[in-house]
């Protein structure tokens, strides 16, 4: 009725809020801390395993915030206070406190940022594909000035 699939062996702590839970699929071995927040289409999803008694999904810490349409997969832990942007793909350990966003999931580093919609900070988000693009241009440039 509520599109919220919640398989009844996952761990889930206090007070876990699912923000328009329409597609929100949460997995058999996960395992969620207190105080989190989870938005619409969000999937805590397994990746591989040996077996039925192998732990397959994430651990999310307390007070971790996942934007809609993230995808965290596997038996990875995300740590507290942590937070995941809309429609990022996350398949490893994310520290405490960090940010991470995009597809594949990145870590971006904002210490003096202030928190927004789905954990993004309010001023400019780095554009990771720009910032590869002027990485690649420094690149030929040093190139071209040695005659390479």
């Amino acid at each position: 009725m509520t599109g919220i699939e919640i398989h009844p062996a996952a761990i889930i702590g206090k007070h876990l809020f699912i923000d328009h839970g329409m597609g929100v699929v949460i997995g058999a071995t996960a395992i969620i801390g207190d105080d989190v927040l989870i938005y619409h289409g969000v999937t805590l999803g397994g990746k591989g395993g040996d077996g039925k008694n192998t732990k397959r999904h994430p651990t999310l810490g307390n007070n971790v915030i996942v934007g809609a349409g993230a995808q965290v997969l596997g038996n990875i832990k995300i740590g507290a206070r942590a937070k995941i942007g809309a429609n990022a793909v996350v398949t490893f350990d994310v520290p405490e406190s960090a940010v991470v966003v995009g597809n594949p999931a990145r870590i971006i580093s904002c210490p003096d940022c202030q928190d927004g919609a789905y954990g993004l900070p309010d001023h400019e988000v780095p554009d990771m594909v720009q910032r590869e693009i002027d990485e690649l241009r420094q690149e030929i440039e040093k190139l071209k000035k040695n005659n390479l």
